[in-house]
């Protein structure tokens, strides 16, 4: 038997239910006094089972693992809604001085980061049915697919690249010794975290504070907006099977 869950702590559940709540009302034409209660009851229920999907317990004989994966797990939601505040924000902002190119940059990288609790979620749950120790093969892979990044890359861009190849050569070398590696995976993808919050905080800063029809002050946005993209990247590959 399922357990209900707060849905605001499952963004896709949210997500599911405002879908369903748009479809039923814009597109069905239902009224909002029937579908209101509807969409909910389907976002309870999609976290209700994505709940499900969590074990009760880590249970990974790794205490400090654990440790660190719940933490990163908190971190990942309040990115996620930190992002959805800034999507919103930047449509308001950017859609009225036809900053598309700027707005799109922002939306992707947010989106992408939309979707990261439901991505740890999936790495934890994969976690319990791997050996203790990170296939070398894959993060070769991983290293190999960072460095291809590097030659094109510059700035703070190039600079991420470069730490998370340090990071994943270490990783390399702990898995080389018989040591679990899980741990510095996890660790390198709290640190991401906290490098996207800084960034988004700077851009939220900046959406509020600049100009909108001073060109300069719009490439200074779309450089940042370029990290933002960078970082994303990057958590993307380390989240990835």
């Amino acid at each position: 038997m399922l357990k209900l869950a707060n849905p605001m702590f499952y963004p896709l559940a949210v997500l599911t239910g405002g879908v369903t709540l748009f479809v039923g009302v814009r597109l069905g034409q239902l009224p909002s006094p029937f579908m209101i209660p509807f969409a909910a009851g389907i976002a309870v229920a999609g976290a209700s089972f994505l709940r499900s999907r969590e074990p009760e317990f880590l249970e990974l004989d790794n205490p400090a693992l654990e440790r660190e994966i719940l933490a990163v797990k908190t971190s990942a939601l309040a990115l996620a809604n930190q992002a959805n505040g800034l999507n919103l924000a930047a449509q308001k902002l950017l859609n009225d001085t036809f900053q598309i190119e700027l707005l799109a940059t922002v939306s992707i990288s947010c989106d992408h980061v939309s979707q990261l609790p439901g991505k740890i979620d999936t790495l934890v749950f994969n976690l319990h049915n791997t050996n203790s120790l990170l296939s070398i093969e894959a993060l070769q892979q991983q290293l190999t697919e960072v460095q291809k990044k590097l030659p094109s890359s510059s700035g703070v861009a190039k600079r991420h690249l470069n730490q998370l190849a340090d990071s994943l050569k270490r990783n390399i070398q702990l898995a080389q010794e018989g040591e679990d590696s899980r741990l510095a995976r996890i660790i390198n993808i709290a640190t991401l975290i906290q490098d996207f919050a800084g960034v988004l905080q700077k851009l939220q800063t900046r959406l509020r504070t600049s100009d909108l029809s001073d060109s300069e002050q719009i490439n200074g946005l779309q450089l940042i907006a370029d990290e933002l993209s960078s970082l994303s990247e990057n958590l993307d590959l380390l989240v990835r099977q």
